[in-house]
């Protein structure tokens, strides 16, 4: 935590006067005629309002006004911060602000005005799913009032802050939500902005709530051994500082201090190993600030030098740059019994990395600046459900980034876990829609190749877009997905209507153009492509045939053989209708579908041939009006789910998992190992299950294996669009 900020929020969470707020934001920014004005302004606007403690409401404003000065000293902002509440929560409108405050102030207080708390909604388990809509919807709101200013982002970050530091006056169950919504939604965004010290105190704070025998097992932990950690720190400390000023540093020209790793850090660390604290080897790091980039490197091999590195551990963000402006070098080294992690940066990057874009705010937003918020323009998926649009952000603003290059020397930052795909769409949408092979480090790969940091990935396109409508799942960015998503849903559209037409053409026994010529006449042409995915509207469709038909008047000779009747056939995993008889049903050698998968099939004599909706071979067979059947699958009484597993470092572990999963008569469909070094004992696997309860099934594995994650599948399939 930046020292600016950690004696604040220390300080802010014993506040309970006016007087006392008052002083900690002359002490964050000089007071002047225009703070004074918003000042009296929010005093009389909130006058006799009062918070759940029972303080006066107006010390809220004042503090949040206060941590906003500490991020960023723009007087704008910490006018806006405020009167963040007036517009909201008094009878004074924006228009008042615009005329005292003028254009900008007022622009920024609607802006957060627009972002409104979802105090009304009702409370839901913190089990539930629904939880995820809730902080998705919330998430929403804030990214579209800010996409014109990102300020609006950073003084609502103040808020929640000010919020979580004064979270014991709420009741326990709105404490849970707001801490839940603060840990998915706030402490993620600042990440993004590049605020560290923000994400991290929004992190414990909610961890705090959230699980707090966890959260005081590791307190007490740290309690404990505070002196010996110290004690440790000191001594590497004292060891770098003077082989820094041996090998050239002027005592004066750097500064190192030491901490112990924040809570929830640790947290996630004990999860994803699978281990217990007092298994973790790297709780200890310290900072070196220097002053110049090149110093960065000669502190570096001052330490390499003198103590043992962890190779594996070693990161370089100062030659190659978070998306977030996120500068450091990282370093893992041995100091006798202990392990401490070293990150070596200058005092101008110590800034960004703990105030991000707000450290070096400028009142117009610049090329500089914008490169930190491209991944907030490239989150506005506003044709998305609130549950798609949720899947769609939520993995690039919690996964750790990369960097890969273009043959051009091109950075291109991917979230951990993207594949070559995902960086084709990142580089240009037609790039991705063309893709059809590639070149990683000269060497051809997949486009599904997972990708590593310092990759040199060539993308070879076709001269027309190629659909890779199956490949939805497998890419990582909400960049790609949207894309694919969207495109695949237009070629999905113009599938079913040609399947529509086949599968008509081959219950009436007509030709295409014929059955075309009737869909026009009776105006279907914008609802036909329904007939190959809605049952009820395929017969209803032959139920309009029919009628008309008997009006022999208004239709040709051609319609003169009555169709069959259509007849259901049950198979082992599909239901058939049609109009003549099927006796068998089997798929061709070119696609394998998965069960929920879109599918479609072809009438070849009395046998069905089943294929993906977007198989190629399939594609043509439908151009070329293949006769074609009704196809669905049957229902099937076995629920999907997708769970994240840490296996022990073991022999056997994944022998014992899978055998487990078998004697609970569960079956494993995919099983994907380990993303990164970090993390290879994460096991994650589709299943299917008898069991229903998605709650009962995680109970039973949580008995003998550590459950990270539980997804029910089944009702993501059920909203395929």
């Amino acid at each position: 935590m930046n020292p600016a900020l950690e004696p604040l929020i220390n300080i802010v969470r014993n506040i309970n006067t006016i007087e006392e707020a008052e002083e900690i934001l002359s002490d964050t920014i000089e007071v002047n005629e225009r703070i004074k004005n918003a000042l009296d302004y929010a005093k009389k606007a909130h006058a006799g309002q009062k918070r759940k403690s029972g303080e006066p409401y107006i010390i809220h404003p004042i503090l949040v006004a206060g941590i906003t000065a500490t991020i960023s000293a723009d007087e704008t902002m910490v006018l806006a911060a405020l009167l963040h509440d007036v517009v909201e929560d008094t009878p004074f409108t924006i228009d008042d602000i615009r005329s005292e405050f003028g254009e900008d102030v007022a622009y920024l207080v609607e802006g957060l005005t627009k972002i409104v708390e979802i105090r009304e909604t009702e409370l839901v388990p913190s089990t539930s799913d629904e939880k995820l809509v809730t902080s998705a919807l919330s998430f929403r709101k804030m990214l579209i009032c800010s996409i014109e200013d990102v300020r609006v982002l950073i003084i609502k970050l103040c808020d929640r802050l000010h919020n979580m530091l004064t979270l014991d006056a709420l009741p326990k169950e709105k404490q849970h939500r707001i801490a839940e919504e603060t840990l998915v939604v706030y402490a993620p965004i600042a990440h993004r902005l590049g605020i560290a010290a923000m994400k991290n105190k929004l992190e414990d704070l909610s961890f705090y709530y959230l699980f707090p025998k966890e959260y005081a097992k590791i307190d007490s932990f740290i309690t404990s051994h505070s002196q010996d950690f110290q004690i440790k720190l000191n001594t590497f400390i004292s060891k770098a500082k003077t082989l820094m000023v041996h090998n050239g540093f002027k005592a004066d020209s750097f500064e190192i201090f030491g901490r112990v790793k924040h809570y929830y850090s640790i947290y996630l660390k004990m999860q994803r190993k699978g281990i217990s604290i007092d298994e973790i080897l790297d709780l200890l790091a310290v900072r070196i600030l220097v002053e110049k980039p090149i110093d960065c490197y000669r502190s570096l091999g001052t330490l390499h030098l003198h103590f043992k590195p962890l190779i594996a551990r070693f990161k370089d963000y100062v030659a190659l740059p978070k998306e977030n402006g996120y500068q450091t070098l990282h370093t893992t080294v041995f100091d006798d019994t202990s392990i401490i992690e070293a990150q070596i940066r200058t005092f101008e990057m110590h800034k960004t990395a703990e105030f991000g874009i707000a450290a070096h705010w400028k009142y117009k937003m610049d090329e500089e600046t914008s490169i930190n918020i491209q991944w907030l323009k490239n989150l506005q998926y506003q044709n998305e459900s609130i549950e798609e649009f949720y899947e769609l952000v939520k993995n690039d603003l919690y996964s750790e980034d990369i960097s890969v290059f273009t043959p051009g020397g091109d950075q291109i930052a991917l979230p951990r876990g993207a594949t070559v795909l995902d960086f084709a769409y990142a580089v240009h949408t037609q790039v991705g829609e063309c893709a059809s092979a590639a070149l990683v480090n000269k060497r051809a790969a997949s486009l599904l190749t997972e990708l590593k940091n310092g990759d040199l990935v060539r993308i070879i396109t076709a001269d027309h877009p190629i659909y890779h409508c199956t490949w939805i799942d497998a890419v990582k960015t909400s960049r790609a997905k949207s894309h694919m998503r969207t495109r695949c849903n237009q070629r999905k559209k113009e599938i079913d209507r040609m399947s529509a037409i086949n599968i008509l053409a081959a219950t009436f026994n007509l030709l295409p153009p014929e059955v075309e010529s009737w869909i026009e006449q009776n105006g279907l042409q914008d609802q036909i492509y329904r007939v190959a995915r809605d049952l009820s509207f395929y017969k209803e469709v032959v139920n309009r045939f029919v009628e008309s038909r008997k009006e022999k008047s208004l239709l040709p000779t051609i319609f003169q053989r009555p169709p069959k009747r259509i007849k259901q056939y049950n198979f082992e995993n599909f239901v058939i209708y049609a109009s003549e008889n099927i006796g068998s049903v089997e798929f061709d050698y070119c696609c394998h579908p998965k069960r929920n998968d879109p599918i479609v099939a072809f009438r070849f004599g009395n046998k069905a041939v089943v294929h993906h909706k977007f198989c190629e071979k399939a594609y043509t067979w439908i151009r070329k009006h293949a006769p074609m059947l009704f196809v669905e699958w049957s229902e099937s009484k076995l629920i999907r789910f997708r769970i994240l597993v840490t296996l022990k470092d073991e022999k056997g572990a994944l022998a014992k998992l899978l055998g487990f999963l078998a004697k609970i008569d569960t079956n494993v469909i995919s099983i994907r190992l380990g993303e990164g070094s970090a993390q290879s004992n994460l096991c994650e696997l589709v299943v299917e299950s008898k069991e229903y309860d998605r709650n009962r099934l995680k109970l039973l594995l949580e008995r003998r294996f550590k459950v990270i994650e539980m997804v029910n599948l089944t009702d993501a399939y059920k909203q395929l669009p």
